[in-house]
């Protein structure tokens, strides 16, 4: 069977493909379960002894293989921000540069565990709908996304034992990061507006629970760009030379130290 490709921007949402890999969508004709995926969520499921099942599993121990790392919490964690990153990235710019937030039910959208952006995730058939209008669009934005990392959070947290506290953090970072690379995109095709927009419904999620006092975001000037940083460690420096992130609440106490 042919395996027919496009991205989210191709239906009326944005062209937020064109941003980078992590904010374009897998769509087309094709059998997911012949190329290894599972619906999303799946992976937000835990056994009865409250173990991660096989589809977390196997992404958890892709990224320990990846980072050389011997430790699950350490993987947990990370997989938990670059998911995140997935679904903040999806919903934030479509809705920067279009208004409209596209809907992607854990019980339609697809995951591969062993895959990287954009063939992670697919939305098989149609262009996913467009969410409706009440809610405003940043309500909308973050409905998208929590659809996904609520019960993620949970999936983790219980299952890897990591604290929860620092998975929100996981997840402000993970917004964070998306909004630098939408706003520099923005900025350089000439999109002011857009970019604009996207600080602000970005702003709109970090003031609000959970992830409110994860961390500080600092908007750009004509001396500094977009800046953030977290007040949690999301544990990469464990992994076997790994450092310490840009936005790292460790980077002040060590300076302090």
């Amino acid at each position: 069977m042919a395996d027919r490709r496009s991205t989210v921007d191709e239906a009326p949402l944005s062209g937020a493909g064109r941003v980078g890999p992590f904010f374009a969508l897998r769509t087309g004709t094709g059998e997911p379960h012949q190329e290894g995926y599972a619906r999303i969520g799946e992976a937000y499921r835990l056994t009865g002894q409250g173990a991660a099942g096989p589809v977390l599993r196997a992404r958890v121990e892709a990224v320990a293989a990846s980072l050389r790392t011997e430790e699950p919490r350490v993987a947990a964690s990370l997989a938990f921000q670059g998911l995140a990153a997935r679904m903040w990235s999806l919903a934030l710019g479509p809705a920067a540069l279009s208004g409209r937030v596209p809907h992607l039910r854990p019980d339609r959208l697809w995951w591969n565990p062993e895959r990287t952006a954009p063939d992670d995730l697919w939305w098989p058939g149609a262009m996913p709908p467009v969410m409706g209008e009440p809610g405003g669009l940043a309500g909308r934005m973050g409905t998208a996304a929590y659809v996904h990392l609520t019960p993620l959070h949970h999936a983790v947290e219980r299952a890897y034992r990591v604290s929860g506290r620092l998975l929100w953090g996981n997840a402000a970072s993970a917004l964070a990061g998306s909004l630098r690379v939408l706003h520099d995109w923005c900025r350089t095709h000439g999109l002011p507006e857009a970019a604009d927009r996207a600080t602000e419904l970005a702003r709109a999620q970090l003031v609000r629970p959970p992830l409110r006092d994860t961390g500080t975001l600092t908007p750009p000037t004509p001396f500094a760009p977009l800046g953030y940083r977290r007040r949690t460690c999301c544990l990469y420096y464990r992994v076997p030379g790994g450092g310490l992130c840009g936005d790292c609440v460790l980077r002040g106490a060590r300076g302090r130290r």
